[in-house]
């Protein structure tokens, strides 16, 4: 494991009788697991902004890249390379550094790749717990969990409420972070650890990977390649925007809002698949066609529709309109076309 030696993480005060941390002056001290992927870079990002936080990210670098990281000039940030799936890689980082907070977004992720490797996703499992079993005794103040609207399955209730929409599904992605809920709120009733719970409904934003929806029909569009939806096309998706979902998330901690509880993290505002791939090819002028493809074995759920009120009260704002947020994707594309690939006829 990738570890700065002891002096990155300890400077001697000026009368040499004692160890100082070199973000002692900063009020928050946090720690972002999973912060080199889409979602944690951002929010990496936002909270660097801030010069009361000092921030920690951690990655093992399998689906989060380097080229996400923040600015290097920031001077409140470091960056970890590490698996909290491995208890030894994560208790020497969380023991040598006194964090007030900690984000737990790291996961596998991705439909295809979480249901090609489902014992893999189990593992996640390891990963909750050290985070739970590490934090319990120390100076953490809340950890902020990213659950996920998957753990709601097929929908029985919609708008799909935190507190009274049940929770069906059983793919293994969703019973992970359905068994990370129940952790944190075990922890909580037995050792007092204070969490707050997103669950993410579909984001999107520059730099997100292609194993996402928008991403994916983006490239397929910018490359003018065919771009091939699962069944009818008539399955419906709401579309968060990167900016709305992180400042609500940062929303909750400066807040101190929804302390021990579930916040939904999407936008409320459907669009069925299909007419999402016509306003792609229509925003990129591609010449890609819409072809049509078996649907899925499982994990395709047929709505999503989340109840934002607590999201909205967090933002205190409108969301952003897809239409801009695809515009925004498309000022930075670089993260979703293959090096190897030209954009030449567009």
């Amino acid at each position: 494991m990738f570890l700065h030696f002891a002096f990155n993480y300890f400077l001697f005060s000026t009368d040499n009788t004692k160890w100082m941390s070199p973000f002692s002056e900063h009020k928050r001290r946090i720690l972002i697991t999973g912060g080199a992927g889409f979602i944690g870079s951002r929010l990496a990002e936002k909270l660097i902004a801030d010069p009361e936080n000092y921030v920690v990210i951690a990655d093992n670098l399998s689906t989060g890249s380097k080229e996400k990281l923040p600015d290097a000039l920031s001077p409140n940030w470091e960056f970890i390379k590490c698996d909290v799936n491995h208890y030894r890689d994560i208790a020497e980082v969380m023991l040598m550094n006194h964090f007030t907070h900690v984000f737990h977004y790291a996961a596998m992720v991705g439909v295809k790749r979480t249901q090609d490797n489902p014992i893999a996703v189990l593992r996640d499992l390891e990963g909750i717990r050290h985070i739970c079993d590490l934090s319990k005794n120390g100076d953490i103040h809340r950890v902020f969990f990213a659950s996920s609207s998957e753990v709601y399955g097929e929908p029985v209730d919609l708008p799909q409420n935190e507190e009274t929409t049940p929770l069906n599904s059983r793919i293994p992605y969703a019973v992970v972070k359905n068994v990370g809920e129940a952790f944190l709120r075990s922890y909580q009733k037995e050792f007092g650890l204070d969490y707050t719970i997103f669950r993410f409904f579909n984001t999107y934003g520059p730099r997100q990977s292609t194993d996402f929806v928008m991403s994916k029909f983006i490239r397929h569009a910018l490359l003018n390649e065919d771009i091939p939806i699962y069944g009818d096309g008539a399955q419906t998706r709401t579309f968060c925007f990167i900016d709305d979902n992180v400042d609500a998330c940062i929303g909750a901690l400066y807040n101190h809002a929804y302390v021990n509880d579930v916040v939904n993290i999407g936008s409320d505002i459907e669009i069925p698949i299909i007419d999402l791939a016509r306003m792609v090819i229509r925003l990129t002028g591609s010449s890609s066609k819409i072809i049509m493809r078996p649907p899925l074995p499982e994990g395709d759920m047929q709505r999503r529709f989340p109840d934002i009120v607590k999201m909205r009260s967090l933002l205190n704002r409108d969301l952003l309109p897809l239409e801009k947020g695809m515009q925004q994707i498309l000022r930075e594309p670089k993260f979703i076309i293959d090096p190897d690939k030209t954009l030449q006829n567009i």
